[in-house]
C-alpha cells in the first residue's frame, strides 16, 4: 500500500513543496532532506529553506548535510523504501542511489533530455520553447540524465513568466508524481533511455546571464525579460543604475530602424520604448536601483531626467 511506504524527501525551494505536501498526505514520509540554513542581510537572520519550514510544521526528520556526498549515513539508518528529490541542490552520492528497493527518483521540470540541469523553467522561457513539462525519472550518476518513467507537457503562453511556469509546473509535478508513485511500486512501468542527440542543458543562471542586450531580437529580449521575472530579473543600465525590467512587451517598428540599438527612443505617460535590432522593446513596469517596484508612469512622473535619446548600457 502506498501509504505505508517508506520515503525520504529531498528538496529545497518553493517549487518542491507542493511534492512534499502530496507525499505527507499519501506517504508516510520518514525525513526531509534539505539544503544548510542561510544567513542572509547585515544582521545575518538565519533562513530557513521552503522545504524545512513545510517539514518542520509537519514534525518530520530534518537533515540538512553541507555536503551529502560525506555524510549520508543518517539518512540510510531511516531504512527509506524509495528516496525522492526535486529541486534539491547537490548532486546525489552513489552509496544513496542504490539503497532504497524502489530506487531514487526525480521531479524535473522540463522534458527531458530537453533542459537538464538547475534553472530550466527560466530557459524554457528564455530559450523560445513552445512548450515545457514534467518528467519523472530514475536518478543516476549525471546531472539528470537517468532514465525516464513518465513526463507531461504544457504549452509556454505568449504571456507566461518565470513565476507563472514555475507555479504550473509545480502543481503538475506533485499530481504526476502522485500518479505514478504506485506503478512504480507495482513494476507497471516502462524504462525510457534518453536520446542523447536530444540534450539541452539549463543551467543555473549566473549574474552577467541577466543583463539585456538590445542588439537583438525584440523577441529574444522580451523572452528573456519573461523568462528572469521575478526572479532573479533581467536589467539594463540607465545613466549607470541598474533598472531592473518587470513588465514589458515587443513593438514591431521600423520607424527608428537607422537610430542605434538601445537608444530610448519614445517617452509615453505610461511607459518608454528601447530600440532593439527589429523594433522597440516598451517597458511599462521596472525598479530601479535603491528604489521600490513600480509602474512606468510613476517612474517617469518622479524622474527629472529627460529619457528621450538616451543610450541604456553606455560603456559597456
Amino acid at each position: 500500500m502506498i501509504n505505508e511506504l517508506k520515503v525520504v524527501f529531498m528538496g529545497t525551494p518553493n517549487f518542491s513543496i507542493k511534492i512534499l505536501e502530496m507525499l505527507i498526505e499519501t506517504t508516510n514520509v520518514i525525513g526531509v532532506v534539505t539544503q544548510p540554513d542561510k544567513m542572509v542581510g547585515r544582521k545575518k537572520e538565519i533562513i530557513f529553506s521552503e522545504v524545512k519550514k513545510v517539514a518542520l510544521e509537519n514534525n518530520l526528520k530534518v537533515f540538512q548535510p553541507v555536503n551529502i556526498k560525506k555524510d549520508y549515513q543518517d539518512i540510510l539508518a531511516l531504512d527509506p523504501d524509495i528516496i525522492i528529490t526535486c529541486a534539491y541542490g547537490q548532486i546525489i552520492p552513489k552509496e544513496v542511489l542504490d539503497y532504497p528497493k524502489y530506487g531514487c527518483i526525480n521531479v524535473h521540470a522540463s522534458l527531458l533530455p530537453k533542459l537538464r540541469g538547475g534553472s530550466p523553467i527560466h530557459h524554457a522561457i528564455i530559450d523560445g520553447y513552445k512548450e515545457t513539462g514534467i518528467t519523472i525519472m530514475y536518478m543516476d550518476l549525471g546531472m539528470d540524465d537517468g532514465d525516464i518513467i513518465t513526463s507531461k507537457s504544457t504549452p509556454i503562453l505568449e504571456d507566461d513568466t518565470y513565476l507563472s511556469l514555475h507555479d504550473k509546473l509545480k502543481v503538475m509535478g506533485a499530481e504526476l508524481l502522485k500518479e505514478t508513485l504506485p506503478k512504480i511500486i507495482s513494476g507497471d512501468i516502462t524504462r525510457i533511455k534518453q536520446n542523447k542527440e536530444e540534450v539541452s542543458f539549463g543551467f543555473n543562471i549566473k549574474r552577467e546571464d541577466e543583463q539585456l542586450n538590445f542588439n537583438l531580437k525584440i523577441e529574444d529580449i522580451y523572452n528573456k525579460i519573461r523568462g528572469l521575472n521575478p526572479d532573479p530579473g533581467s536589467y539594463f543600465l540607465l545613466n549607470g543604475k541598474i533598472v531592473k525590467v518587470y513588465g514589458a512587451s515587443k513593438v514591431v517598428d521600423d520607424l527608428y530602424k537607422d537610430r542605434p540599438n538601445g537608444e530610448i527612443v519614445k517617452v509615453s505617460k505610461k511607459a518608454f520604448y528601447i530600440k532593439a535590432l527589429d523594433g522597440l522593446i516598451e517597458i511599462t513596469e521596472l525598479q530601479l536601483e535603491g528604489k521600490k517596484r513600480m509602474d512606468a508612469a510613476s517612474f517617469l512622473n518622479g524622474t527629472k531626467e529627460n529619457l528621450l535619446g538616451v543610450i541604456v548600457n553606455k560603456g559597456v
